[in-house]
């Protein structure tokens, strides 16, 4: 007989295996109707969440689309049933879900990245609400789909996280990104053999400057602390004074938060709070332990920073990081001001495992300088406020608002020590925790 071209579908959907575990995946096909989403796309999208969430594997999305297209002549008459968006959203917290955008992606299939733990765009991608026609028709703006939402638009803005140099490094970071993470939110991270066990780090005292004016680059204290090359850093051009990222320390995947220097000398903008608010939640759901590595002046001053809402974004990451319930262990490098010092979990009660600092660390409200100016300080008051100030390492230890005060050089032997504590926990039964999102 005659084979009868029954029509192609432009959203490809299947399982595979990643490192051994198997995985779900959708693809939108660009080379189709310009991977648009019809009935039988949407469709078959909410079928690979569904069932990806079913079998509690990973979920992966690959968009290069051109987002909803109108009804064609033969699509069947549209009834009323769950869209994939809303599968996606019930999979959040409950398995990891990245998404790769490969080419232009609009409209409703760009929607995948925002609601995805991770997401990854390459140098020649692009991913907008409409395209640039629309935005001619609608608002008479001439513009490129690369000025639109390029890379340079989507990562400084944080709605993509990572960039890939082509779609081979694209699907290498996914591969990586999920070997940190459990298939599931009731399963426990993977465990890998450490590169090294307990050492001291003498490095860290030439990379840490003494005077607390001067800045560094705390990536380098990362690379040193924990296994080798295992750092793999998460949204590093979006709120760039602070660091997110995945780690092996002991061979156990764990999460870092921590300060850079090297931007507004650590200061926590709205950016960087907005990228720890999302880190944390993700890391809190996939048991992942948090390890804070603290050296800010406080949440960012200014009229600027005001109007940005600073304290509303602030506020938010302070209620992440106060509500993951994994094993948590701040470390105060050298300095801790106002907010900036909860925000970055320093303060008891948040459920730390370990609260630990360098000596010669400076804890208060606000600087010292800063302080004496505000009260309007004589001399002698300013001098016994700077002295105070230097002594705020022992004086919190002795009033147990700290664990401990560590050498630099053996901290990486302390946060070893500290999830070795917390070990009854990193192995219990597991299961998804009710996420409140605090993006807003």
């Amino acid at each position: 007989g005659k084979l009868v071209d029954g029509g192609v579908d432009a959203f490809v959907a299947g399982m595979g295996m990643v490192d051994g575990r198997p995985v779900a995946i959708g693809s939108e096909d660009f080379t189709v109707r310009g991977g648009s989403i019809g009935r039988a796309e949407s469709t078959k999208r909410y079928r690979i969440a569904e069932l990806a969430l079913q079998e509690r594997i990973p979920l992966i999305m690959l968009l290069e689309g051109a987002g909803h297209r109108p009804p064609l002549p033969n699509d069947p008459p549209t009834t009323r049933t769950p869209g994939d968006l809303q599968a996606q959203a019930e999979a959040s917290g409950k398995i990891p879900f990245v998404a790769a955008v490969l080419g232009p992606s609009a409209g409703h299939g760009a929607l995948s990245a925002p609601l995805a733990d991770f997401s990854i765009m390459t140098e020649k991608a692009s991913i907008f609400t409409a395209g640039p026609p629309l935005v001619k028709a609608s608002l008479g703006e001439d513009i490129t789909k690369e000025e639109l939402g390029g890379p340079t638009v989507a990562l400084q803005s944080g709605v993509i996280h990572n960039l890939a140099h082509g779609d081979e490094e694209a699907l290498s970071q996914v591969k990586r990104w999920l070997s940190y993470l459990p298939s599931s939110a009731w399963e426990h991270p993977p465990k890998a053999e450490p590169s090294t066990g307990k050492r001291r780090v003498e490095e860290l005292l030439d990379i840490i400057p003494d005077n607390p004016r001067h800045s560094y680059d705390m990536k380098n204290v990362i690379q040193v602390i924990m296994d080798e090359e295992s750092f793999f850093e998460i949204q590093p051009i979006f709120g760039a004074s602070l660091i997110t990222g995945f780690a092996r320390l002991g061979g156990r995947s764990v999460a870092i938060v921590a300060n850079q220097p090297q931007h507004l000398a650590g200061s926590i903008n709205v950016d960087a709070a907005d990228k720890a608010t999302q880190f944390i939640q993700v890391a809190d759901a996939f048991h992942m332990p948090l390890i804070f590595l603290t050296d800010n002046p406080g949440v960012l001053a200014g009229s600027a920073s005001e109007k940005a809402g600073i304290l509303r974004h602030a506020g938010r990451m302070f209620l992440a990081q106060h509500h993951a319930t994994v094993p948590k262990i701040q470390l105060t490098l050298r300095k801790a001001y106002g907010f900036g010092s909860t925000a970055m979990g320093m303060n008891p009660f948040d459920g730390q495992t370990l609260n630990l600092a360098y000596p010669g660390v400076s804890f208060g409200a606000m600087p010292a300088r800063g302080a004496d100016e505000a009260t309007g300080a004589d001399q002698q008051a300013r001098a016994d406020l700077r002295e105070a100030e230097l002594a705020s390492g022992y004086r919190s230890a002795a009033s147990l608002s700290i664990d401990d005060v560590i050498d630099p050089i053996e901290t990486r032997n302390v946060l070893l020590s500290g999830l070795s504590i917390a070990s009854a926990r990193l192995s219990n039964p597991v299961e998804p925790k009710k996420r409140t999102f605090n993006l807003g």
